[in-house]
Formats: structure tokens, sequence, C-alpha cells
């Protein structure tokens, strides 16, 4: 039997893509059905990115800070977006990257302990 393959168009973005070719890229992978993939760093995206066009987002490099892979995420689910979007997570046990993924559990969990989970600073406890 026959090994079946099949070509991936892709599109890059990241650090190496000039500021004003990011927009025409991002509506290239919106607007071009032969594209199926969109590779880009957490934080190229910046504020206001929509990857509405997207259904899957996959990390393969995790950033220390948590707040930026919620970002990364978020440009997935924004205004327009009419499927349902999933997301994975790739981490090999004994790496920098579970590491990371340690660190970002315990900077969330001290977020809310000083936040709380209604936005609210916790107050002060005078002893």
């Amino acid at each position: 039997m026959g090994v079946l393959l099949t070509r991936v168009r892709f599109l890059r973005l990241d650090g190496s893509v000039p500021a004003a070719q990011r927009f025409s890229r991002v509506q290239a992978f919106a607007n071009d059905p032969s594209v199926d993939v969109m590779l880009l760093t957490t934080g190229v995206g910046g504020l206001g990115l929509n990857l509405s066009s997207a259904d899957v987002v996959i990390f393969v490099d995790h950033d220390w800070n948590p707040m930026r892979d919620l970002q990364a995420m978020d440009r997935a689910h924004r205004i327009g977006q009419t499927r349902v979007v999933n997301v994975y997570r790739l981490v090999a046990r004994g790496t920098l990257e579970e590491e990371i993924m340690s660190l970002q559990a315990f900077k969330r969990d001290v977020a809310h302990a000083v936040v709380g989970a209604d936005g609210v600073a916790a107050a002060a406890v005078q002893g």
C-alpha cells in the first residue's frame, strides 16, 4: 500500500516579517482557502490581530508569561468567529516547556490569590 503525501500550504508571521506585510498575510490566511496553516509566534501579533478564520490553535513554544499565551488564544476568538476553536498545548515530559507550564500555573494561582476571581484586589490583612 502506498503512502499519500499532500502538501500543506502555510504562511508565517514572526519577527522577520516586516510590520507593513503582517496585515496582508493575515488577510491571505482568512480569505484564501488554499492556505492551510498560519505559523506565528505569540509575541508578534500585537493588539488587534484577528485570526477568527482559525479553528485550531497549537502551542509548541510556551511563554513564561501566561497572559501572552492567553492573548494568543484570544486572537482566534475575536468577533466574527463562527466555529468552535480547539486549543492544544504540546508539552514533552522533562523539558523546559514542562517547567514553563508549571511556572505559568504558579503565576495564575498567585494572580487569583491577589486579585481574586471577581477581579477585585484582596484586602490587606491587618495584624
